[in-house]
Parts: C-alpha cells; sequence; structure tokens
C-alpha cells in the first residue's frame, strides 16, 4: 500500500533556520530516506516552497477567484510529502516516526494511505 507522509509546522519557524540549521535537518532526513529507498520502498519526497509563494484557486458560483497565498489560516503549514510503499500502517507509522526524530522542525506528520488516479506523464 502506498502511503503519504505529509509533514505539517509552522512555516515562519522552519524559515528562522540559518543554512547550517537547515542542510543538518536535510542530512538527517536523508538517512532516514535512504533507509526506505534501499528497501526499494521510497516514492518523491517533494519540499512546499512557503505558503506566501502560493496560488490558489477558489471555485465560486461565477468565474473562479484567484487568490495569493494559502487558501487558510493555520497554525501549521503544510510544508511537504514523503511517498512510501508500506506493507502496513504499522510499517509507514515507524517511518513518520524515523522523519520526526529526523525533523526538529516537524510539528506533525499525517499518514494517508494513497490510491493512485492517474500515474502522470512528467516522469520524475
Amino acid at each position: 500500500m502506498l502511503y503519504a507522509i505529509l509533514c505539517y509546522n509552522d512555516e515562519k519557524a522552519v524559515s528562522t533556520w540559518s543554512k547550517e540549521e537547515d542542510d543538518a535537518c536535510m542530512m538527517r532526513l536523508a538517512q532516514v530516506e535512504d533507509g526506505m529507498a534501499q528497501k526499494g520502498k521510497l516514492g518523491p519526497v517533494v519540499r512546499l516552497q512557503n505558503t506566501t509563494a502560493a496560488t490558489t484557486l477558489r471555485k465560486t458560483s461565477g468565474a473562479p477567484l484567484i487568490l495569493d497565498g494559502p487558501f487558510a489560516e493555520t497554525k501549521e503549514q503544510f510544508l511537504g510529502f514523503f511517498v512510501a510503499d508500506c506493507d502496513t500502517l504499522d510499517e509507514a507509522i515507524a517511518f513518520a516516526k524515523d522523519l520526526a526524530v529526523a525533523n526538529p522542525g516537524a510539528g506533525a506528520y499525517e499518514i494517508r494511505p494513497l490510491s493512485i488516479f492517474k500515474p502522470g506523464t512528467i516522469g520524475l
């Protein structure tokens, strides 16, 4: 089963890290990712840019409304995600626990099963 491991935290806190702090966190995360990759179980890993770079299209009764920034104000923002092929939910939880230890900036990890609707064409 494919799982999305969604990372949330206050992006303002994460964006205050020095380059050295950010690089160290990315190195720790890479070690956890490498463990899953060596098992052939790691899919795409995505780090989102800050919500200040986001654009939201909101459906209305007329023409869609285009807004700068995120759709909703929240204390934690969606920072990125991992895709992992885990045999059980327990395995996905263990992976998320390892990520949480490696990433002091993560406030929460949401673990959600995935269904491939359409595999896509961009060949990442």
